[in-house]
């Protein structure tokens, strides 16, 4: 049996009304909005001018840096150029735009591997990874290739594949597992000869037996073992998912590589393997909508820079206006300021909600009650980082390891004084003093 972790609590999970909905394919629309910032690092600059004409799959920006990694053009049409547009961030930032011709006329350099897979290096499959744009699909979006070359460097002793998919609504990943594990199986065989390891796990919550089944047949001649995990919030996320699989703790300050684990979304994994057996990069993914004002809720296989309202207007639209619509999920998700803001290479999800759910207070009181304390996955104190976070004392707060908070909204939703515990967490995090 899995360890677990302490902390954590058991959302509703509303996974019901896309549990076992096949993923659909949305059409492109007229314009494609793909903002430069799309991944931890550096932004990406055009590789192309106003009124080119350019491919699908064609790379369209990048950036020589090392924490970086290309975009590719999601439709064939006209680059019509680079405007400040809405980004998932919340913020204006500079978005190329492209013309979509209808034509999906492919980019013609684009080929998968000829060559026997056996015969493939470490050096090659990092290389593909960058090439093909792939980036941490869970939600870091962090450089696949970066990644992989860290990890090899650092000779890492457990490869985990997060196929956990914790928080509540999103069964984008859930339906990848069931509808192509085959192609996530190889992705992960892919990772295994990168970093010269015979063995990896697939963890997967016990919610998702379909999902293991499939999984678990995909990978039966393989040295992958599916693990099944308790279902707890926030069993994704990768500290905890390695305290679960190896019974490993990440010290404060340390990352998954300093205790020998390098963890991988599973759609990552396939992604990496559609490059090389296909010749296709990431200029698509599956995003779940969802959410109480979603009219008819589903998973859609979705072209990167789609805007927002395309997958609503799919969807059948509102029930009603919505209150609040979050990018990701309802725990960890960013709420959102406009419907045009496109979908971008971490977009897992796009929820709508009616009402005030989330019971907002504007003056709220801390009752001393402690239960944000007993949830915390990181053993932190959320309520005395937010009595100095809200008098400014940011030191303290840094004595208090803020910094290893993952911002997961355990404390948030327990508090029955409901205090803005995780905003209090990011403010602090933001403005810890750097000696």
């Amino acid at each position: 049996m899995a360890f677990s972790f302490k902390g954590g609590i058991h959302p509703d999970y509303n996974k019901e009304r896309t549990y076992a909905s096949p993923i659909e394919v949305l059409p492109p629309t007229e314009e494609m909005y793909l903002p430069l910032s799309q991944h931890i690092g550096a932004p990406c600059i055009p590789t192309v001018k106003p009124g080119d004409k350019v491919k699908m799959g064609q790379i369209i920006a990048d950036n020589p840096v090392a924490m970086a990694c290309p975009i590719h053009s999601p439709v064939s049409g006209t680059f019509k150029g680079v405007i400040q547009h809405w980004h998932p961030s919340g913020t204006r930032q500079p978005t190329m735009v492209i013309e979509n011709d209808g034509l999906d006329t492919v980019d013609e350099t684009l080929h998968p591997y000829e060559g026997d897979l056996d015969d493939l290096t470490p050096a090659d499959i990092i290389q593909f990874a960058r090439e093909s744009g792939t980036v941490g699909m869970g939600g870091a979006a962090f450089p696949l290739h970066v990644k992989l070359k860290t990890a090899f460097d650092k000779k890492i002793e457990t490869i985990i594949i997060n196929g956990s998919e914790c928080e509540p609504f999103i069964t984008a990943d859930h339906r990848a597992m069931v509808e192509y594990p085959s192609t996530i199986i190889n992705g992960v065989k892919l990772i295994m000869k990168c970093l010269n390891k015979d063995t990896a796990v697939v963890a997967i919550e016990s919610n998702k037996p379909d999902a293991i089944a499939a999984m678990s047949k995909a990978a039966e001649d393989s040295d992958i073992r599916i693990c099944e995990l308790p279902t707890k919030y926030p069993q994704g996320g990768e500290k905890q998912l390695i305290k679960a699989i190896t019974g490993r703790e990440i010290p404060p300050g340390k990352l998954p590589m300093d205790i020998g684990c390098a963890v991988f979304n599973v759609d990552t994994c396939a992604s990496l393997f559609r490059y090389v057996s296909k010749g296709r990069p990431l200029t698509k993914r599956v995003c779940t909508v969802s959410g109480s004002a979603v009219n008819s809720p589903a998973n859609l296989l979705v072209r990167i820079g789609t805007p927002y309202y395309a997958l609503f207007d799919y969807c059948n639209g509102f029930i009603e206006d919505p209150y609040k619509i979050i990018s990701g999920g309802p725990m960890m998700g960013t709420a959102q300021h406009a419907l045009e803001t496109p979908v971008v290479k971490n977009t897992s999800a796009l929820l709508a909600f009616c009402g005030d759910e989330e019971g907002f207070e504007e003056n709220p009181t801390c009752i001393r009650c402690g239960k944000c304390i007993e949830v915390c996955p990181m053993r932190l104190l959320p309520t005395y980082i937010y009595q100095y976070a809200l008098a400014e004392e940011f030191a303290e707060c840094k004595k208090l390891n803020v910094t290893d908070c993952i911002e997961c909204g355990c404390c948030s939703y327990v508090c029955p004084g409901k205090l803005h515990l995780v905003q209090a967490m990011r403010m602090a995090k933001g403005n810890i003093p750097k000696s």
